[in-house]
């Protein structure tokens, strides 16, 4: 089933339908492994975050079950994680030598590629366990489907165009809040906020999308261009931190200097283009555009 929910079909079987498809297509990813193990835990995270955005459009009604969901989610995708993030600070790294301003930009940021993937293939082969953790993933995908076609809401039309009204006016407020941080303090927390924002603005547009499907499809367009770019940012971000972690293993201070000076450069223009896209995608008022849910829900069903 796509990741959408149709209005003009009962809200708690189109929501569990969503879900269990999500769960059923991570653990397919687990368990066939096409690519090999690190592209599927790759495929299933992606899978993980829909999950976790789509939980949150019941929350008002369902409080525990999405705690107790949504943490056993995010425990998943933590126990996976450790080799996909590995290789995730490679491929940053060999994006910023495409951007590089000097030969020797290019040569600290070769090296910093090196000694990233020699990091990632560490941490690959202490993974012994993986299979162990990936069955592990696979018995909590099923526990988890097991949890959610439990859940039993209240789904009467109106009740429902109410709180995802509701959902939708609480998502843009921190969205907005979010945005604010971002221009006052430059931390990187901040930014990350403001992606996590994006994310479940994204998803939210992709599972109502059906409501009004032109202009879903043009905002959801938009938040995807600002999530990307604020995932770029996040991954220089991470990569600054690794490199604090361990500065010797990047060479001399020379080549540290040029490394660093590479990721402040990109980073500064990314967060520059985010905020004024962030600023755009979140232009509207919070309860108009949560009224205007409600309102499409109510006629859509």
């Amino acid at each position: 089933m796509a990741f959408r929910i149709r209005p003009s079909k009962r809200f708690t079987h189109e929501f569990i339908s969503v879900g269990r498809s999500q769960l059923e297509k991570a653990v397919a990813a687990l368990s066939d492994q096409p690519d090999g193990p690190h592209a599927a835990i790759h495929a299933a995270r992606k899978r993980f975050k829909r999950l976790r955005a789509l939980y949150r459009v019941v929350s008002p009604d369902a409080k525990e079950f999405r705690a107790c969901e949504n943490a056993r989610i995010r425990d998943i995708a933590r126990s996976l994680s450790a080799v996909r993030d590995a290789t995730a600070l490679v491929e940053t790294v060999d994006y910023l030598a495409t951007l590089a301003a000097s030969a020797e930009e290019f040569t600290a940021l070769s090296q910093a590629s090196r000694t990233l993937m020699e990091r990632r293939d560490r941490i690959a082969d202490s993974e012994v366990d993986l299979p162990q953790k990936i069955a592990r993933a696979i018995e909590s995908c099923g526990e988890a489907i097991a949890a959610l076609e439990r859940l039993d809401i209240q789904d009467s039309r109106n009740h429902t165009a109410r709180r995802l009204g509701k959902v939708w006016t609480k998502q843009q407020r921190k969205a907005q809040l979010a945005l604010m941080h971002c221009r006052s303090n430059h931390e990187a927390e901040a930014f990350h906020a403001l992606r996590k924002r994006g994310q479940v603005y994204w998803m939210h547009l992709s599972l109502m999308r059906d409501l009004w499907p032109s202009a879903m499809t043009a905002k959801r367009n938009e938040a995807k261009l600002l999530v990307d770019l604020l995932g770029h940012e996040h991954d220089l971000s991470v990569l600054t931190q690794t490199v604090n972690e361990d500065p010797e293993g990047f060479g001399t201070s020379d080549t540290l200097a040029l490394l660093i000076a590479a990721i402040i450069t990109r980073q500064q223009a990314l967060r520059e283009e985010a905020l004024e896209r962030a600023q755009f995608v979140f232009r509207d008022d919070p309860v108009t555009e949560g009224k205007i849910i409600e309102m499409l829900w109510s006629e859509a069903s």
